[in-house]
């Protein structure tokens, strides 16, 4: 989800890659949530955290999303010039009925936009001037 929203609000300035400790399937809850607000995610293929570091390519930024008690299994990455923790609840840990969990994924979907969202507003003006001046 946070993939999709970088890419939605400041993707003139940042190359998303999404990646998991524990890649599976794409969770379908996760599906249906951006479904419900129009972004389709359904096409994305999972991909581990250390298949993007084994790629050698340099971030800018690393923002991890695990929740508190995964946060010590975060990844870290050679290069970044900046690690950023946001910690989010993982909506494949909800429980409840079909219902509650979609509600559920779709309250972190909005809290993952919100930040996303906030953070683009101070960033992406940097970013700009950056990518202005060369």
């Amino acid at each position: 989800m946070a993939e999709a929203f970088l890419k939605e609000i400041c993707g003139d300035y940042f190359e998303p890659h999404s990646a998991g400790l524990e890649p599976g399937k794409l969770n379908p809850l996760a599906v249906e949530a951006m479904r419900e607000i129009g972004i389709d995610i359904s096409h994305k293929q999972t991909q581990s955290v250390f298949d993007v570091f084994k790629s050698g390519e340099l971030f800018a930024y690393v923002i991890t999303v695990c929740d508190e008690s995964s946060a010590d299994r975060c990844p870290i990455f050679a290069g970044v010039t900046k690690r950023l923790h946001w910690s989010f609840p993982d909506p494949a840990a909800l429980t409840g009925t079909a219902e509650e969990r979609l509600a559920g994924t779709c309250k972190i979907r909005d809290q993952i936009r919100a930040r996303l969202e906030m953070w683009c507003d101070e960033i992406c003006p940097v970013e700009a001037g950056a990518v202005d001046s060369l």
